[in-house]
């Protein structure tokens, strides 16, 4: 995917979860203005970290598993980046997972 590709993919994405009840969190110190979902990423991404330990995977070798660097899954797993979904979705594909979805039970 190329980079404008990839950038009217980030923009829907983030349309949607403005219009849905998703809450978003305002990243600071950032050059302009960037959201990202608060708990439930951080929630989603410690699974991960979880089940990357669990098979015990380093960094590095997920890295040449999903063809990212290693220093890019460094910074998911610090919360310093926050992932795309097909990233995300790749590397949980590569840990043998992948994502659902759910309907919510609104009380």
């Amino acid at each position: 995917m190329g980079f404008y590709e990839d950038m009217e993919k980030s923009l829907i994405e983030a349309i949607v979860m403005e219009k849905g009840n998703i809450t978003l969190e305002e990243k600071e110190n950032m050059p302009a203005p960037t959201f990202i979902v608060s708990n439930e990423e951080k929630e989603l991404i410690d699974q991960m970290v979880s089940l990357r330990k669990e098979q015990n995977l380093s960094q590095k070798q997920l890295a040449e598993i999903t063809g990212n660097k290693q220093q890019a899954i460094s910074r998911i797993e610090k919360k310093e980046h926050s992932p795309s979904l097909q990233t995300f979705c790749n590397i949980l594909n590569a840990l043998g997972y992948g994502l659902a979805i759910e309907k919510k039970v609104i009380v």
